[in-house]
Order: C-alpha cells, then structure tokens, then sequence
C-alpha cells in the first residue's frame, strides 16, 4: 500500500440524521455540479433517513444495550469492508496501530496479506521473518489465527490479531495447494528488521539484485550495486515474493533502465488521483539486458515495475503471474483520533492495462522448483585426467588425505551452479539472459 495523508474539512452538523454527512456528503454540497437534479438529492435524504432510522430501531429494540456511537462505528468499519478488500474505517486504536506500523516499531510475523476470492491469503514471507523462518508460503490460505476462523474477517481485523508483542506464540491453519490436510504452522512474533536489496553475481559477469520489499533505500540500493559491479554484462531482478511498497521507489528503480515515456499512471473518479509518472534520460542504462523473476508473491510495486519494464520492451519477465494487486489508497484523517484509507484510484501500466485482479504474465512462465541434474564424472577434461588417476591410487592404498573443511570457506555473495540447479526459476532466467547477452554484443 502506498500511504498518502490529506485532511478534511468538516462542514457542521446541521440536524441529527444528517449526520453521516461528515463523511462526504456537506464537504460536497457546495461543490456538486448542478447537473445533479431535485430528485436525486431527495433519493439521498431518503437514504440517510432509512441509515438514521434503522440505528434508532436498533438502539431501541436490539437484545443487548448499545450505545449510537459504536453502532455508528460498525457501520463505518461494515460500508468500507464492503467497497474492497482494502478500504477500511480506522477507530482511534487503529489508526494508531497504523500510525505505529508505518514506523517500524511493533512485533510481528513478517507476512503480507491480501484478499483473494475473499479468502484470507498470504501475498508474501518476507526474507529472514518469523514466518519465512517457520516455512510459511506465498499462497496460502489462513484458515484460523489461533483459533479463530477468518471466514469474514475484514484483512485489519486478521493483522491485529497477528500482530503483537515480540517473543510471544501464535498458530496459524493454513490451506496449502497439494496439501491434503490443512497445514498448522506455530511462529513467535519478533521485530520486523528487513534488509530489502541483496546483491550477488553469478559467473562473475553476472548482476543478481533481489529486492524483498520496496522501502525509501531502494533505488539507491539498486544504483550502487550496478556502480560496484561495472564489469555485469546482464541484471537479473529478483522479485519473487516482494508484496510491494513504495510507489516513488518502483518509479525510481524503473526509470534507471529507461529514459523515455510513462513508467506508471494511476487513475481515479476525481481529476485530482489522475497522475502520470515519467521516465527521465539522466543516468539511465538502456543497453543491460534485463531478466526479471516474478512468482505469485509478486504484489503491487513489484508488479509496477516487472510489467513497467515489459511494457516498456526493456526485460524479459520470468516466472508466475503475479498476485494483482494494482489499487491506491489514502489515509483520509477524521478529527483528531480516526481516519478512512480508501481505495481512490487504480494503477494502469505504459500500455494501458491495468494489474488490479489480472497482475503481471511473464513472458517465459516457469514454475518453481528443482532440477535433476547429475555429474558425469568419467567426462574428464585432460587436465583433470592425470589428477584423477593419482587420487583413485590413493584411495587403494589408503593414503588419501582428507580435506581440512575448516580451510574450505563459502562466499556467499556468489549464487554457484550447484545453486542454480535448485532453483528452476533463477537457471531459467540465467539461460535466457546468456541469450540476451550475445545478441546485445556490439551495442552501445
């Protein structure tokens, strides 16, 4: 989610069912074309009438005593679930949370989350979390938190509950695709510490980014890795299991690789969310061939720039469709203490399509998984022959002195071939971009 902050105005209440109009309706008064007629203002008091009048009912006849403001809130918090998976009314605890969570500061299991199909389901582990710790997959359904099923549960209502002091437990039942039985996984809930761009190369001319997530350190992240390692002949961006982040570094991290055109627009009902946001020519790099790996953990952001630079001709896009999730939302502050996030616009890529629901195709679609591969050790270059024979010898005789692992250390900024073979995605994408290598020779 990309977070913006506005302020509104309240108009004052004029009569005690008009009351909703806080929310809308007063602020709008004013500005409403007149093309609106007499008819459909009174279909509107109508409405707000029936609104006011059923919570009068309530209050009077309902079995247990409730008070108007919290039938009010539970309007609120029912009318925003119902717009869309990620528009919410937010009570004073949670815009607090929220306000909380956007710096960082609270425990947690590390998981992105999103509705599909009105299911409960994880977009992404992050690296290194308590969940991506616990085997936790992008994909899964959570079926209870503890327990309590999430069957219409809103999403904020399941993040509160995951969310909670470091060092204390928490279950979640997972519906697994290929699982015959649901999956019960415990994780105890830690501080959220993320790096968010590692760098290895592979074949030393190789440049492998994977960026888990897209904080403000992005771009810059990217842009040093591609300074200290000029001799690349190809990038390889992996985006697997990124749910997303924020939008001015998904801008960022595409317009190093173009210099021209529409990155990303997004559009909404009012003039104002229409934007469009462009690539410019300093700096960038169009002549790296570009591989960029994507899975159905691939959210928002993340999708923003894979389909970017797919539109835009300037990589090769490998893996699964991504997760779709391609909506703006804003936090619109109510008083002091309570706010809306709404959903105002949506994004659409430099060709026009939209991610919202349909997500990023690759190019090349590969599932995740391994490949057989075994040595044939009786192919022995001549060099390695004489070598060969000497240490068969001394296996006979016994004399074979055993390597001292101790000396033996692993670099662990190198993906090695033993690594690409465990991961059908990555050797993929490693093959095409050789491809990509060859025919870019010779252009500048």
């Amino acid at each position: 989610m990309i977070n913006k902050s506005k302020k509104m105005i309240l108009a004052g209440v004029i009569s005690s069912f008009t009351a909703v109009y806080l929310f809308g309706a007063t602020a709008q008064a004013q500005t409403t074309q007149q093309a609106n007629t007499l008819l459909s203002a009174q279909d509107k008091l109508e409405a707000y009438m029936k609104f006011t009048q059923i919570l009068d009912i309530i209050e009077e006849y309902y079995v247990d005593d409730v008070n108007i403001t919290t039938l009010v809130d539970k309007a609120l918090k029912g009318l925003l679930s119902n717009l869309d998976a990620h528009s919410t009314y937010m009570d004073a605890k949670s815009y607090k949370d929220l306000s909380v969570s956007t710096k960082g500061e609270f425990g947690g299991l590390g998981i992105s989350v999103g509705m599909r199909d009105g299911a409960l389901t994880i977009i992404a582990p992050l690296d290194g979390t308590p969940a991506f710790k616990a085997g936790v997959k992008a994909g899964d359904i959570i079926l209870k938190i503890n327990d309590k099923a999430t069957i219409g549960m809103s999403m904020d209502e399941a993040v509160k509950l995951m969310r909670g002091k470091p060092k204390t437990k928490i279950t979640l039942t997972l519906i697994r695709k290929d699982e015959a039985k649901p999956v019960v996984v415990s994780i105890v809930r830690d501080m959220i510490k993320i790096q968010s761009v590692y760098v290895k190369t592979i074949e030393k001319n190789i440049l492998y980014v994977h960026i888990t997530s897209f904080d403000k350190k992005v771009q810059a992240g990217l842009k040093e890795a591609l300074k200290n390692h000029p001799e690349a002949k190809g990038l390889i961006l992996d985006l697997r299991n990124n749910p997303g982040g924020l939008l001015d570094q998904a801008v960022g991290v595409v317009d190093l690789f173009v210099k021209e055109g529409v990155i990303v627009s997004q559009k909404g009902r009012l003039k104002g969310e229409d934007i469009s946001y462009k690539a410019t020519p300093k700096g960038s790099n169009t002549t790296l061939p570009i591989v960029v790996l994507v899975n159905g953990g691939s959210a928002s952001a993340s999708e923003i720039v894979s389909g970017a630079l797919q539109d835009l001709h300037r990589a090769i896009i490998v893996g699964e469709e991504t997760f779709g999730k391609g909506s703006v939302q804003v936090v619109l502050p109510i008083g002091k203490s309570e706010a809306l996030k709404l959903t105002v616009a949506r994004y659409y890529l430099p060709s026009g399509r939209t991610i919202q629901s349909k997500g990023v195709v690759p190019d090349i679609q590969i599932h995740a998984g391994k490949i057989d591969y075994q040595e044939n050790t009786l192919l022995l270059k001549e060099k390695d022959l004489k070598q060969h024979l000497k240490s068969e010898l001394e296996k006979l005789d016994g004399n074979q002195t055993k390597k001292a692992e101790s000396n033996t250390t692993t670099d662990k900024t190198v993906i090695t071939e033993e690594m690409l073979y465990k991961d059908s995605q990555l050797k993929s994408g490693v093959d095409i971009l050789h491809a990509l290598i060859i025919t870019n020779k010779g252009k500048k």
